[in-house]
């Protein structure tokens, strides 16, 4: 059995490593490199996305909520990761092209992995995932009115992106950090709405 992924620097070289005697690297293999941890960096893809310009873009903060919605589910159902049909899974890129991702990719990485470690378990572990799970899920159906409040998605494409590096690195203070920004971003558009 593989050792636990417990940094992004770890889960990039594991990346990297996936790939097939042919020279490629198929969704289907990344997924099961990263395994139990696979829900932490999409839930990071997802709120990079939402935290960036482009959710301002009519239509992306509804597509991300639904991303979101099926990562929540899927996480909450306490799967060993997460759930993509086959035809997906095939799909593959050059290895090459990988591995120059990974390299521009490993500085952030280095950089980011200086300040998570395994903290406060108790927040991203046993029922905490469920919480989190919830929590996610909130954020993907409120996401849609985000589209009418200017830059109410970023605070909750920073709340994704915090939840996603706290479940790779095991960061229970992160997840802290991740439930009051969801509570702020929550309490504006709220506030916009009341």
């Amino acid at each position: 059995m593989a050792r636990d992924i417990t940094t992004l620097q770890e889960m990039l070289d594991r990346i990297g490593d996936s790939g097939d005697n042919e020279g490629r690297v198929s969704l289907g293999k990344i997924v099961d490199s990263v395994g139990d941890r696979s829900f932490g960096p999409l839930l990071l893809m997802v709120g990079v996305i939402a935290a960036s310009p482009l959710s301002g873009m009519p239509g992306v903060p509804t597509a991300t909520g639904v991303f979101i919605l099926l990562i929540a589910m899927q996480l909450f159902l306490r799967r060993d990761h997460f759930w993509l049909p086959k035809w997906l899974l095939r799909r593959s890129l050059a290895q090459d092209k990988v591995h120059k991702a990974i390299r521009w990719l490993l500085p952030v990485a280095r950089f980011i992995d200086r300040w998570l470690r395994p903290r406060l378990p108790a927040l991203i572990r046993g029922g905490s995932i469920y919480l989190i799970s919830f929590v996610c899920a909130a954020i993907a159906v409120v996401m849609p009115m985000m589209e009418l409040v200017p830059f109410s998605a970023h605070g909750a494409g920073l709340a994704l992106s915090a939840f996603g590096l706290a479940l790779i690195s095991r960061d229970g203070l992160l997840a802290l950090i991740a439930f009051a920004v969801t509570a702020v971003s929550f309490a504006v558009v709220i506030y916009q709405f009341g």
